[in-house]
């Protein structure tokens, strides 16, 4: 009996990074999507090796969304010249509010790199049940932090990261 327990803990063990998400050590999936301008792009190419990627999944009727965006741009810049990062900020409105996107996008005068997931393929792929969520690949493209939610001072967490990535 002992050993069918022992068994069961070791399997549950095994399978439990498919169950909660990624694996620390999956690179990005290769997933088709849109930028901005609609033309279409492999999400995969869009973490860079060599360069500390954030992904950061929202929508233009998600209110906290917006708001963690708006926090991480008062830092980008900073952040990039410091820690060598860029930002995916990757749309989930469906394809009637997508149109949306970009005009938010130009009001905000985000300087990310923007991705529109209007079937929610690549959500799916990597497990996004709500936004906000944020991941962060390292230099080699190797995921290495998740995060869902936000809170006003959820960026100080993200600068830690990418201050222990960039060493």
């Amino acid at each position: 009996m002992k050993k069918h327990i022992t068994a069961f803990l070791i399997s549950a063990l095994a399978i439990a990074p498919s169950l909660f998400g990624q694996d620390a050590t999956q690179e990005a999936p290769s997933v088709n999507v849109k930028n901005i301008d609609g033309a279409p792009i492999n999400f995969n190419s869009t973490v860079e090796k060599g360069k500390i990627t954030i992904v950061s999944f929202w929508a233009t009727w998600c209110g906290p969304c917006i708001k963690e965006l708006q926090a991480i741009d008062e830092h980008y810049a900073d952040w990039q010249s410091k820690y060598n990062v860029k930002l995916v900020a990757v749309s989930i409105d469906d394809a009637r509010n997508s149109r949306k996107v970009k005009p938010k996008v130009l009001a905000e005068n985000w300087q990310y790199q923007i991705i529109l997931d209007e079937n929610m393929d690549l959500a799916r792929a990597m497990n996004v049940n709500n936004p906000p969520m944020t991941f962060i690949y390292d230099k080699n493209g190797k995921l290495v932090f998740t995060h869902q939610g936000y809170t006003p001072g959820a960026e100080e967490e993200v600068e830690a990261k990418l201050a222990e990535l960039s060493k």
